[in-house]
Parts: C-alpha cells; sequence; structure tokens
C-alpha cells in the first residue's frame, strides 16, 4: 500500500486527507445522531406527566434541557412559561421553534463537508489521473525522440499507477455519499420528530396555562 501511494504520486495525499476526514465525521456523527441523545421514545411522555399539575421548577427544567436534543426544546418552553406565566400562544411557540432551530443545526453539522468531500474525492482521483497520465506521456516522448519509443511495459505500469488516483478517489467518495444519504435521513427523521412533538407539548401547555 505505501508503495502505492508512493508511485501514485503528490495528488494522492489529499485523498488520504479527505478519507482521514470523512472517517473522523462518519464516527462523530453516529455518536452524535443516537436516538437517546436527540429524542429518546418516552421523553415527551415524562415531559408531559411531570408537568401535568404545575411548571416543574427551575432545576427539573435543567435536568430535562441536558437530556436530549428534544429535551432542550421542551424545556425552553417551560422556561418560557416560568418567567412570563401569561405569555401569549405565540410568544411560547417562538420560544420552542428558536430552540428548535438551534437544535437542527446542530443536528445538521458536518454534514455539508461530507457531502463536499463525496463531491471532490472523485474529481481529485481525475486531477491524479490527468498529471499521471502527463507525466507518463512526458517521459515516454523524451525517452527516445518520439512518442511510441518507451518501453511499453512502463507506459502500461505508468498508466495504471495512474488510475490508482481515480480508484482511491471512488474508494473515498462512494462510503461517503452513502453514509451522507444515511445521515440526512437520520436527520429529517429526527426533526419531524422533534416537529411533532413541539406541536404536542405546546397543546399541554395552553392547557396548563388554563
Amino acid at each position: 500500500m505505501l508503495s502505492i501511494i508512493q508511485a501514485a504520486g503528490w495528488p494522492i495525499w489529499p485523498l488520504i486527507a479527505c478519507s482521514v476526514l470523512a472517517m473522523a465525521l462518519i464516527f462523530e456523527r453516529f455518536i452524535s445522531l443516537k436516538t437517546a441523545r436527540v429524542a429518546p421514545p418516552k421523553l415527551l411522555d415524562e415531559a408531559i406527566s411531570v408537568s401535568s399539575q404545575a411548571v416543574p421548577g427551575p432545576d427539573v427544567v435543567s435536568q430535562l434541557a441536558q437530556n436530549s436534543a428534544l429535551g432542550e426544546v421542551l424545556a425552553s418552553g417551560l422556561r418560557t412559561l416560568n418567567s412570563h406565566p401569561r405569555c401569549s400562544e405565540s410568544d411560547l411557540r417562538a420560544s420552542m421553534e428558536g430552540a428548535g432551530r438551534v437544535v437542527a443545526h446542530r443536528l445538521e453539522r458536518y454534514l455539508s463537508a461530507l457531502a463536499t468531500i463525496a463531491s471532490a474525492a472523485p474529481l481529485l482521483g481525475l486531477l491524479g489521473t490527468v498529471v499521471g497520465m502527463i507525466e507518463i506521456f512526458g517521459s515516454q516522448g523524451s525517452a527516445g525522440g518520439g512518442m511510441g519509443s518507451g518501453n511499453p511495459a512502463q507506459l502500461a505500469h505508468g498508466i495504471s499507477v495512474a488510475l490508482y488516483n481515480t480508484a482511491f478517489g471512488l474508494i473515498i467518495a462512494i462510503p461517503a455519499l452513502i453514509f451522507w444519504r444515511y445521515f440526512r435521513g437520520r436527520v429529517d427523521a429526527y426533526l419531524l420528530t422533534l416537529e411533532l412533538s413541539s406541536e404536542q407539548f405546546v397543546r399541554h401547555l395552553l392547557r396548563l396555562r388554563k
């Protein structure tokens, strides 16, 4: 593998950097997008149960906010009622929508970088192939004073080495694209869950306020 990397030339190093970065992003997103850290299934029912009689105190609200992304959105509504017990419905919705936008931005973090790697890796591989082909044909043309006078075996070997760049680019781009689509789908599903849960919790808080 080291000999292949050395033979492929300098264009292979940006591809290696992209592969390392893509692996780090995929690992980070797998950890950050766990269901327990975003939208635990029973959290909404627990929040409604805790606030069924009255708005809980700041300690309970802070614990809820630290639980998960959904808890952060739900806690924003409770904080609004704690600070302004007679707030309007629009103010309550606005506070939860603001918290939801912050959470959505955090869930989508690094996805654009992963998509960029998936798009750029094949182009970097193609660049490496073109650079390698230019060097190969240049050396073949100057070897004996004209094209075709060089060693055919050496030419074939040089072409295969140049194509390593394209292969590396595709090897990096395909998994990056697959994981980007996977994470994109998970984020969209989480955002829908957050929106539906927030709407249900708003209705609960409005009944509690009355």
